[in-house]
């Protein structure tokens, strides 16, 4: 099975995914995404790690996400990637070559995992044209990317106000 929360910043998607995993009895691995790169984000961080219980094993991989999912998928693991848009932006950074090939691994290798996956990203192509073409680059780039993944995954949800609305269910 491979759930995709979608939702805006601060929406509950993450909680919702997090609960989602736990429903599922399966060992829990977190595999994160985020860097910090400043203060508030090394204390966002922290205050993630500090809200998992010890039931999760926690991988932290900034970019190399399909290695990390195939060394740590296992039938009786569900595994939470957390957040698509930190990975994205993440490799966007490296170059546009760079990003294509991993999105291109990423989806290859996704319907071939054993085990659960849960998958949170955030919506980002509801507000206006960014003004700069990096910000252009990301949106456009993330919204393909959702696209992609819509079509691989077994259900989506898109989260507002800690409410998950289900865009589809296989």
């Amino acid at each position: 099975m491979i759930e995709f929360y979608l939702g805006g910043a601060r929406s509950g998607k993450s909680r919702l995914a997090e609960a989602a995993v736990c429903a599922t009895g399966k060992a829990r691995v977190y595999l994160a995404t985020a860097q910090p790169r400043d203060g508030e984000m090394g204390d966002r961080i922290a205050r993630h790690r500090a809200d998992r219980d010890q039931h999760w094993l926690t991988i932290e991989e900034p970019l190399a996400l399909s290695m990390a999912l195939r060394q740590h998928a296992r039938e009786d693991r569900c595994i939470l990637v957390d957040c698509l848009t930190l990975w994205l932006s993440n490799w966007l950074e490296q170059g546009e070559d760079q990003w294509q090939q991993a999105k291109l691994e990423f989806l290859e290798v996704l319907p071939e995992l054993p085990g659960d996956i849960v998958l949170v990203s955030n919506e980002v192509g509801q507000g206006v044209v960014p003004v700069n073409a990096l910000a252009r680059q990301f949106v456009d780039e993330s919204g393909w990317l959702h696209q992609a993944l819509a079509t691989q995954c077994d259900r989506v949800k898109f989260v507002v106000a800690g409410i998950a609305i289900t865009l589809k269910e296989n």
